[in-house]
């Protein structure tokens, strides 16, 4: 840490040590300065020595405590089986008692997991050298055999696995030496690794058919775990990253209330919590034992304009539509500041492949009266659905509403239930709303929403060049080609794409004060699940 750089810099790394150790003992800084002026050290020197010490030592993860944390769902068929996983609960209890192949960081960036090397020369057929000296809970060691039975159990219809629309790409997952195993794809993807360091395809025990007992390789073990209620987990001792994990044990309940969460948190009844409303931000600051921990670009909400019928069939009010964002206003409004402006295209700043250069389509409401003239639409009133389901929709259509107003196009705003909102209306209308969370790679993004027959192309937006880009980009091993590809997508669905997306929503957790380590991974709150082993208790 700067921190601990400068305190070498001006003592010496020997000194330096001497002092920190005296804080781990349970010095202050007070008694830091004490030491530092009686041998002699300048009185403004020592206070600055003092200060940078005391704060690299607050900086520096500590061992021990017990933390208890409340996630947003529970309930009877919560799992410990990471293909069947299916809400943040679950994936929290995943990155807890399992590890991946890769893990993801706060770029989506596949890093080095179980598997300490990956290697491929056509994107088709990888090779992962596995880590040596890993156990699982009940000690046994880490073979490719139980890497090739986490993989391929996905494929089985039987195991009604939630990735196997994933996993059907996979053709054949071999051990190819003691620790070593290679993958074999259908057709090219660069993005395999970036796939694996998901929560679905966290490693088990090869033979496992009950999974009760969360039997992994993770940074903790399970001590109880009831479906419904709540799980305990207490530290691996045996875990292969060296110190980790920091905490003795870790207690999840779920409470889906988002006012109860916060009252249990300011309570002190829970540690960290997720999903913390925005008008619920100042309670938790206030409170000064508290504190907000925000992830950026978790999900984003677009207006949904359905190019295969009226009028969306018509560029001209797609275009018109588009330019009545009042971006900056919605964010401040709406979000109260929590998320960033988007720019009618799914990919976020927090993405490696984000273009940059797209220029910001402004608010404009006299370019969009043009468009509205030249679509001739005449004055008849367009619905537009919107529900509570699809995050700050209503809020969203409400805003768009009045800015129509103002040039003459009546918008007529449909608020539907939540219930059932997405079997019943969601692309279902010609204008309407959808809620869509982060992807872990931009090829998942494009392929999922906007490739011609994609399953959930809201729009229905169809673009030969798109589809065929879209394919080359996924074999594409050479990265710069790989971003220009992903910035040439992003700025067709900018311009012609039937969706618009004010902007990127963030995720708020709230915790106690002493509770550090949090650091922002852009697929969810609480590090998009992965808090266990990062997380650390303040003396």
């Amino acid at each position: 840490m700067s921190e601990h750089k400068a305190l070498h810099g001006l003592i010496g790394a020997e000194e330096s040590m001497r002092l920190m150790g005296e804080l781990k003992r349970g010095a202050r800084r007070r008694d830091v300065l004490a030491m530092l002026m009686a041998g002699g050290t300048q009185a403004t020197l020592a206070g600055s020595v003092a200060t940078l010490a005391t704060t690299a030592h607050a900086q520096t993860p500590r061992k021990g405590g017990r933390i208890r944390v409340a996630g947003t769902a529970s309930g009877v068929n919560d799992t410990l089986d990471p293909a069947k996983q299916s809400n943040h609960t679950d994936y929290c209890r995943g990155y807890m008692f399992y590890n991946g192949l890769t893990s993801l960081d706060g770029a989506l960036t596949p890093q080095p997991s179980l598997a300490e090397e990956f290697t491929t020369r056509d994107a088709q057929t990888w090779v992962f050298k596995l880590r040596k000296g890993v156990t699982f809970h009940d000690g046994k060691p880490l073979t490719p055999a139980d890497v090739v039975f986490s993989m391929m159990r996905h494929k089985d219809a039987a195991t009604t696995s939630r990735a196997k629309v994933l996993a059907d790409q996979i053709e054949a997952v071999t051990a190819t030496g003691p620790n070593e195993v290679t993958f074999r794809l259908t057709s090219p993807n660069a993005d395999l690794p970036v796939i694996l360091g998901t929560y679905h395809f966290h490693i088990v025990k090869e033979g496992t058919t009950d999974f009760t007992a969360g039997i992994g390789t993770g940074p903790y073990k399970v001590k109880e775990f009831k479906p419904g209620m709540r799980s305990v987990a207490v530290r691996n001792e045996n875990y292969w990253k060296p110190n980790r994990p920091y905490l003795d044990e870790i207690e999840f309940v779920g409470i889906t209330d988002e006012s109860a969460r916060v009252n249990a948190l300011l309570s002190g009844q829970v540690d960290l919590i997720g999903a913390v409303d925005p008008r619920s931000v100042e309670r938790v600051k206030a409170t000064g034992k508290h504190a907000i921990f925000e992830t950026k670009s978790v999900s984003y909400t677009d207006l949904i304009v359905r190019l295969d019928r009226s009028p969306g069939s018509n560029p001209d009010f797609v275009l018109a539509l588009k330019h009545l964002f009042d971006r900056e206003q919605m964010l401040k409004s709406i979000q109260l500041g929590y998320g960033v402006v988007a720019n009618d295209q799914p990919i976020p700043a927090t993405s490696r492949f984000h273009f940059k250069g797209l220029a910001q389509r402004p608010y404009d409401p006299e370019k969009a009266k043009w468009h509205l003239q030249r679509a001739n639409l005449g004055s008849t009133p367009i619905p537009v659905v919107a529900s509570p389901a699809a995050t700050s929709s209503v809020e969203m259509a409400l805003v768009l509403q009045q800015a129509a107003r103002q040039i003459g196009l009546n918008l007529d705003v449909k608020r539907m239930p939540a219930d059932g909102y997405w079997s019943t209306h969601w692309m279902k209308h010609p204008v309407g709303f959808g809620n869509v969370n982060a992807r872990p790679s931009a090829d998942l993004a494009f392929t999922l929403f906007f490739k011609s027959d994609a399953p959930w192309n809201e729009a229905g937006w169809k673009n030969e060049k798109f589809d065929q880009l879209l394919v080359a980009a996924r074999g594409e091993t050479d990265p710069a080609r790989r971003a220009q590809m992903y910035a040439d997508m992003q700025v067709m669905i900018h311009n012609d794409g039937g969706i618009g997306v004010p902007m990127f929503i963030s995720s708020i957790d709230g915790h106690a004060s002493k509770l550090k380590g949090l650091s922002p991974i852009p697929l969810g709150g609480m590090m998009a699940s992965s808090f266990a082993e990062h997380v650390w208790l303040e003396a």
